[in-house]
């Protein structure tokens, strides 16, 4: 019985240990998930950092308040963008939180590298719904294969994230995947009003927003291997549905 008690006091206290490790390495800011790069943050939540205000004209002053960047309401854009150019350009993905504290208009307009060209982002666009990327083909988040339609609630927190690859681009609204864009051999641009946005950056129209926890990784090798073949699998699968009508 001794024994059995003893042998029952080592486990708890080699569990104890592990556990302790475990924290450790989660302070250490180690990824959470084998196999995943670790999240890199662009806002350390007190100042603007590695970020400059972007020069539109007629804009509001960006500034940090109770740990969030707010954009005021520009004429017609405020925003901010990266002092340098410090971001990866293919297989990354980028993460923040955002919302739209008043106005009608886009609160998202996130501007990122694609290899060797730009696109954007677009949450809340043309009076308030819609979102896509600008632009694919010279055609912008209202008029090409992105776009699609949103209620977005003032003063409520959405959760945003963009994967970009070689030949796509990809785009979660929550837990929603909004954007999943084939753009082997297309276009990829944005719209001139908010070049001043590049390298990578943030900007609203005539709208107030809030930005949080804004942070970005690189993919490994691996989950490149695997998006890639997930996309060689939707394009049989299209092939396919077609084939059969």
């Amino acid at each position: 019985m001794s024994r059995i008690r003893t042998l029952c006091l080592l486990f708890s206290v080699a569990l104890t240990g592990v556990m302790a490790l475990a924290e450790g390495d989660a302070a250490k800011g180690k990824p959470d998930a084998p196999g995943k790069s670790q999240w890199r943050p662009l806002f350390d939540g007190k100042t603007l950092a590695g970020w400059k205000t972007t020069q539109f004209g007629a804009h509001g002053e960006p500034e940090v308040q109770d740990g969030t960047i707010i954009l005021p309401a520009g004429d017609p854009l405020t925003g901010i963008n990266r002092e340098k150019d410090d971001v990866p350009h293919v297989n990354y993905e980028i993460a923040l939180e955002a919302q739209r504290v008043e106005g009608n208009d886009f609160f998202v307009g996130l501007t990122f590298p694609v290899e060797k060209s730009f696109a954007s982002l677009i949450l809340g666009g043309w009076a308030g719904s819609v979102c896509g990327i600008s632009s694919i083909d010279h055609m912008d988040a209202s008029e090409n294969s992105t776009s699609s339609f949103h209620e977005f609630k003032k003063g409520q927190w959405y959760k945003v994230r963009v994967r970009v690859l070689k030949d796509r681009l990809e785009a979660w609204l929550d837990d929603e995947q909004i954007v999943d864009a084939d753009i082997a051999g297309k276009k990829i641009s944005t719209r001139v009003e908010v070049d001043a946005s590049k390298p990578f950056g943030f900007c609203s129209y005539r709208t107030k927003a809030a930005l949080r926890n804004i942070r970005i990784r690189e993919l490994t090798p691996a989950e490149v291997k695997a998006a890639e073949k997930g996309d060689e699998q939707g394009e049989a699968k299209d092939a396919k549905d077609k084939a059969a009508k």
